[in-house]
């Protein structure tokens, strides 16, 4: 058997497994759950990996191309493989042979993994990215091959010419299964036929950390090596800010003003210590493949030399180091409670049954899947508004003043989030 993954998540080498941490939580679990269903499967992916990551999980990777190569011809090709899959719709006769063409033939599944850009937001990564995809799917349903989207947190969506064939690609879909209950009633809003949807959990659930054991030289001279008060760990990002883009470098130390207030309060109420930490990584090439900090780093840094000058300095501390994502979660399973605006921080903390603030983005493009996912682990109640103090700070006590009660919920319902997690991928079983 043959498994031909693609989606929007198919970006440059690098992008998904050296970046922002909560990707690779979820593509690594994908793929081993994809293998656990079918153990003898070939995959092949347009996702481009490293030569260490496709040994690890067993795929074959092919030219980013075949997909989005963020080149003028993109659409064209897009456009091109469409006609020739009408046209065998109509005849069953190939035409023409493409490199897409041909690995959908070869396959014997097509999968869409799209993560949250399923919808407008993926021309923000790239111009017509939604309209190629919309055709690259379409192609696959066209050359007769079961496909399906899975693990995902599809729309927004434009009204517009695309939204028509947007719904086709996706009435055409064998099922679809998303990672939160809120991006069913966004599809619904847009008129998609939502009869084969199912609202499950996200991968990154069952993404298995370093062993404590192993990391404990990372924790050397920090909070966390011997912990003297209880922690909280805290993690920001630029889409927590008030004012986008999320890459912006030129932050205000007025835009921190809320979050100093908070950590601030936290220590003095409850006599606790707050430790921050990057939830991103970076990697610089050539000539030498280097990790280096992430765009989230210079964030928690800015905040750091802020609470300095706070009277409650002594008590925050900033992780300094450039970890892989299975050190990030171990580092995180050290904590007491986490606050963070980065979703698959919060999951990382929340599949280790640790109490958890979910931060919203605080300016456009929002994204749905941060409550959604919230409402999966049962703690929308401390889904939090960056724009309004007063919510984020009651939430945020809220949560620590319940925290024994939210870990014994968390400790009785994670055996059902993984069990939806992988439920994804079981369903595949319905087909082959």
């Amino acid at each position: 058997m043959k498994i031909f993954v693609i989606g929007q998540c198919t970006l440059h080498w690098g992008r998904m497994e050296f970046g922002n941490i909560g990707n690779y939580y979820v593509i690594e679990p994908f793929f081993k759950e994809l293998h656990r269903v079918y153990p003898e499967a070939d995959i092949v992916t347009t996702f481009q990996m490293s030569e260490q990551f496709c040994k690890k999980v067993n795929i074959t990777c092919v030219p980013m191309d075949e997909y989005y190569g963020w080149k003028d011809d993109d659409l064209t090709n897009a456009y091109r493989d469409y006609a020739i899959a009408n046209v065998y719709k109509s005849t069953g006769e190939i035409i023409e042979h493409t490199p897409f063409v041909d690995d959908v033939l070869n396959s014997d599944l097509v999968i869409d993994y799209s993560g949250d850009i399923w919808g407008q937001n993926a021309d923000l990564v790239g111009k017509n990215r939604f309209m190629v995809g919309l055709l690259k799917d379409r192609t696959a349903q066209l050359l007769g091959k079961p496909t399906v989207m899975l693990a995902g947190s599809p729309g927004p969506f434009t009204e517009n010419e695309t939204l028509p064939f947007a719904r086709e690609v996706f009435a055409n879909f064998r099922f679809v299964t998303n990672r939160e209950p809120i991006s069913k009633e966004v599809l619904d809003s847009f008129g998609f036929d939502t009869s084969r949807v199912y609202s499950l959990a996200c991968p990154a659930f069952i993404f298995e950390p370093d062993s404590r054991e192993s990391i404990k030289p990372l924790l050397k001279g920090t909070i966390l090596e011997n912990k003297r008060k209880p922690v909280i760990g805290f993690m920001l990002c630029g889409w927590n800010m008030l004012k986008g883009p999320f890459s912006r470098t030129d932050w205000q130390d007025s835009e921190f003003e809320i979050y100093v207030e908070l950590l601030t309060t936290l220590i003095k109420k409850y006599n606790v210590d707050v430790c921050l930490m990057s939830h991103s990584n970076g990697f610089e090439l050539p000539p030498h493949f280097k990790p280096i900090p992430g765009r989230d780093y210079p964030i928690a840094e800015q905040l750091y030399h802020l609470m300095k000058k706070t009277e409650v300095g002594d008590s925050v501390s900033l992780l300094e180091g450039v970890y892989t994502p299975g050190q990030t979660k171990a580092i995180i399973a050290n904590f007491d409670m986490v606050i963070s605006g980065r979703v698959h921080g919060a999951i990382a903390a929340l599949s280790q049954c640790i109490p958890t603030v979910i931060i919203d983005y605080g300016h456009e493009p929002k994204a749905h899947k941060l409550k959604g996912f919230s409402m999966v682990a049962g703690c929308e109640d401390f889904f939090a508004d960056p724009s309004n103090k007063e919510d984020l700070l009651g939430k945020a006590c809220s949560c620590w003043e319940n925290k024994d009660k939210v870990h014994s919920e968390l400790e009785s319902g994670m055996p059902s989030i993984q069990q939806q997690v992988r439920k994804n991928f079981d369903l595949l079983k319905t087909i082959f």
